[in-house]
């Protein structure tokens, strides 16, 4: 059966799925695509700082792990603290986890550049970040925070 009236426009409301809002962060992959455009370099994971985690190797005992070199691994860390049985299974799961990590984009190169290749010169199984969205800097009481 066809209908036999004329066609006619008119507005009426849709929901829509927010697909752009899954894809990568824009932040995320210009970041991180300037550090590997530089090529990869050695960085410097160590400080001459009064503060810090201490280097337990000899001839470094007067140094302290750069902040942004031993906090990705408070991730790991934590998880291992808060449950000691279970940890592995976040962290050492590699095809059954997903991470997903939300952060200012002043951290993006720590955490889609060094802590990934930190994991991956261990030689082991880590489970690695799948995603990652990034906003500008966080803003506390109109300045930079």
């Amino acid at each position: 059966m066809v209908c036999k009236e004329t066609p006619r426009i008119r507005e009426t409301n849709h929901l829509f799925l927010g697909l752009p809002l899954l894809k990568d962060s824009q932040n995320a992959v210009q970041i991180t695509n300037a550090w590997l455009k530089e090529g990869l370099k050695q960085r410097c994971i160590t400080r001459d700082l009064k503060w810090g985690v201490s280097v337990p190797h000899d001839g470094f005992r007067d140094k302290v792990f750069y902040v942004w070199f031993d906090a990705p691994i408070g991730y790991i860390s934590i998880t291992k603290c808060c449950t000691p049985d279970h940890w592995e299974k976040w962290w050492k799961n590699s095809e059954d986890v997903e991470l997903y990590q939300f952060m200012g984009k002043d951290n993006v190169p720590f955490h889609t550049v060094m802590f990934p290749s930190a994991l991956l010169g261990t030689g082991e199984m880590w489970a690695l970040m799948k995603n990652i969205s990034v906003t500008e800097y966080l803003n506390y009481e109109k300045a930079k925070f």
